[in-house]
């Protein structure tokens, strides 16, 4: 089968977030096609373990019994060692229902299923198919991901209208579409290319080097956690480490680490190898060195930095951006593939309804890059605290004082690490339950600054009130240079992060969304009331 000269929607990229677009899309019996630069189903990609709202997703697209089927590590929990005084803290996924599990995955099986789902859904999907570039036509107005007109002149690019790809095989083309999903991960073909709106979070500047390790032990044998993926804080602060068990017989181990000690340590080291400066930071993890005593590694050693990072919207008329494409925020808690397939819903949700008539493609737009946002800041929020409390382990960032464990914490974290926060189809997570998560990380934060001056300042802001905006104004012109950049960093990528719980609710913009097959969409979220009633 050849690419196609034009289709309804064309999505770049076969990941969990393309592809999960392209099967949710297919089952609406609109015409998507899907294009994936490499070839399945050896495609790699590192990112193995899951949230318990992978299950929710997988059965929007009718994945769900053959992802179950398929063998993959169930994963009833996951461990964190934050301190080593201080005994682990475990989220639990099965305390409350047995059917609660997530998996750990290897990624390119994984991956290769959603990917082949999506083409028995009606999507007509090509991998060994590279995008290399978007064409556009000039629009009446220039509008940003907010929905309003904007005043950056990279948003005035006009409605992307078609693509040229070029296959393995040494064919080429031009494929024409009327919307289009960018799911080409880090890549970021409209964020880097055209956009120019993508940004690094600067306190989350790390470096990755892992490997695949075969007769690693079982973590935590003969107890609740027995088997679970471990986390575990490095002892010089600089970072954490990961064990996650895989089902080919494989552990996946991997050590991050902040950029600037990563570059420091390697050359006291000497310049070592990739291999040998990985082996020697494990020794920082003397938790997950005895889980490996008797294993051996199996490949190359990777490396991967530079990876946190976001863009100041996530669409604009006949285009939407998803997954890694748009944004990604750190390995800790595993919110990749979570984020990656939320932005894969909200682009088909929002297309969908854009093409049915149920809103504008100007209110599709709006209600994309919030959705977004709304999920990212949780996440960020969430794992930024985490790595406070890694990189200042003796202090009481996550607990009280007084308080042993981290058990009362996660507890908090758990709306928004096991990802029901995006994911609650029973409608029991209340709005007070995420408000909570916010303002618990929102404290934390502010508890380790290294600015005292700052953090009583900022207290000050916090209970503010409804006069939050003008509080934060007057802030302003009062803070020192270096306060002034650090209020920045914390305000940045939002709006506002005082007021973040407004766009934690139900309903963007008025809509809610619709995900039951043949009724993809966006609907009035009073329709939605009246028919609970």
């Amino acid at each position: 089968m050849s690419v196609p000269e034009s289709c309804t929607v064309l999505i770049v990229g076969g990941g969990p977030a393309g592809s999960f677009a392209a099967a949710a899309l297919g089952r609406e019996d609109i015409d998507v096609v899907l294009l994936e630069a490499e070839s399945f189903p050896s495609r790699y990609h590192v990112g193995e373990s899951m949230l318990p709202s992978m299950r929710y997703f997988l059965k929007i697209i009718g994945l769900y019994d053959t992802f179950d089927a398929h063998g993959f590590t169930r994963k009833n929990g996951a461990a964190f060692q934050f301190n080593r005084s201080q005994p682990e803290a475990y989220t639990d996924f099965i305390a409350a229902d047995k059917s609660g599990y997530a998996w750990n995955v290897v990624r390119s099986q994984a991956d290769d299923l959603l990917f082949r789902h999506a083409g028995k859904c009606g999507s007509r999907t090509f991998d060994a198919t590279k995008v290399d570039s978007v064409q556009f036509e000039p629009t009446d107005v220039a509008m940003n991901g907010n929905g309003i007109e904007s005043i950056d002149p990279a948003a005035k690019l006009g409605r992307p209208v078609s693509a040229k790809w070029r296959r393995k095989d040494g064919s080429s083309g031009t494929i024409s579409f009327q919307y289009m999903v960018d799911a080409s991960g880090r890549r970021g073909l409209l964020s880097t290319t055209y956009l120019k709106n993508r940004s690094i979070n600067p306190n989350l500047k790390n470096i990755a080097h892992w490997g695949y390790w075969k007769g690693g032990a079982t973590f935590s044998p003969g107890t609740r956690m027995e088997g679970a993926p471990y986390f575990e804080a490095l002892t010089d602060a600089s970072g954490w480490c990961w064990f996650i068990p895989l089902h080919d017989g494989t552990t996946s181990v991997g050590v991050v680490q902040n950029l600037e000690t990563s570059i420091a340590q390697k050359k006291q080291q000497g310049s070592p190898s990739t291999r040998n400066f990985y082996l020697e930071s494990l020794n920082l993890a003397p938790e997950i060195r005895k889980l490996l005593r008797a294993a051996t590694i199996s490949g190359d050693i990777k490396s991967a930095s530079d990876w946190s990072y976001h863009a100041s919207s996530y669409a604009f008329p006949g285009a939407r951006i998803c997954g890694d494409a748009g944004c990604f925020i750190d390995p800790l808690f595993s919110s990749g593939v979570h984020l990656a397939i939320l932005g894969g819903l909200s682009a088909a949700v929002t297309i969908a309804a854009s093409i049915k008539g149920q809103c504008s493609e100007l209110q599709g737009v709006s209600w994309h890059t919030k959705k977004i946002t709304e999920s990212y800041m949780r996440f960020f929020l969430v794992v930024s605290t985490g790595v406070k409390q890694i990189r200042c382990q003796d202090d009481a960032i996550i607990r009280d004082s007084d308080e042993t464990g981290f058990d009362r914490a996660f507890d908090i974290f758990k709306p928004v690490i096991q990802g029901t926060a995006d994911a609650d189809s029973t409608g029991t997570l209340s709005r007070e339950d995420i408000h909570k998560t916010v303002e618990y990380c929102f404290n934390a934060l502010m508890h380790i600054s290294p600015n005292e001056v700052l953090i009583e300042k900022l207290r000050s802001v916090h209970s503010a009130g409804a006069d939050k905006v003008k509080a934060i104004e007057a802030l302003e012109k009062n803070l020192t240079e270096e306060e002034s950049q650090e209020l920045k960093y914390i305000l940045g990528f939002v709006e506002d992060m005082f007021t973040i719980d407004n766009f934690i609710i139900n309903s963007i913009d008025g809509l809610v969304p619709s995900v039951e097959r043949r009724h993809l969409g966006l609907v009035e979220a009073k329709q939605v009331e009246c028919a609970r009633l």
